[in-house]
């Protein structure tokens, strides 16, 4: 396995490890219901600080794990893009998975797109992971949209009940979509 990059820095982001001041404006973001929409429930700040907790235990204990993701001009954090392993056994794990979670202010201008892409980048061509995979709720139309755009392809019999979910829970039914790396 790559040792873990520094930084990775894209047209208009940079994507840092995390710092002690990121842990109040994420927890504003934890906290907003709009983006809790298609997840369990939004996190209180202790909650969400012992996300960062794991975060950051996660890249320790695999060398990569989720960026927190600053605006370039400003130094403001809008959220956090990066890869995982997930902590649920489905028929596709082990595996790498990427995601995303922005600030509400920040929508609907392709950052997601591009720091994710930036990310599966790093996924490939730093780590060498051969595939990379998401997964959301059917209804998560944005998250699915930035999946399409990152080139992410689904096949239906993919698709699984989250085993952290009660089968009836609306939110247990997802789509996985996959990524594999192109030869050069």
């Amino acid at each position: 396995m790559a040792d873990s990059l520094d930084q990775i820095t894209t047209a208009r982001l940079i994507l840092r490890p995390w710092r002690p001041e990121d842990r109040a404006p994420l927890a504003r973001i934890n906290a907003d219901p709009k983006v809790y929409r298609h997840l369990p429930a939004p996190l209180d700040r202790a909650e969400s600080d012992a996300l960062v907790d794991r975060l950051e235990a996660h890249r320790r204990k695999y060398g990569f794990g989720p960026w927190a993701v600053t605006r370039a001009e400003t130094g403001a954090l809008i959220g956090f893009v990066g890869l995982m392993m997930p902590g649920f056994t489905a028929s596709f794990t082990p595996c790498v998975e990427i995601g995303w979670r922005l600030d509400p202010a920040h929508w609907g201008q392709g950052l997601a797109t591009e720091a994710a892409a930036s990310v599966l980048g790093e996924a490939f061509n730093h780590h060498g992971f051969d595939e990379v995979v998401a997964f959301t709720v059917p209804k998560n139309a944005a998250s699915r949209r930035v999946m399409e755009k990152l080139g992410m392809t689904r096949n239906p019999a993919d698709d699984f009940f989250h085993p952290l979910l009660a089968m009836d829970d609306p939110l247990a039914k997802h789509v996985l979509y996959r990524a594999r790396r192109r030869e050069r």
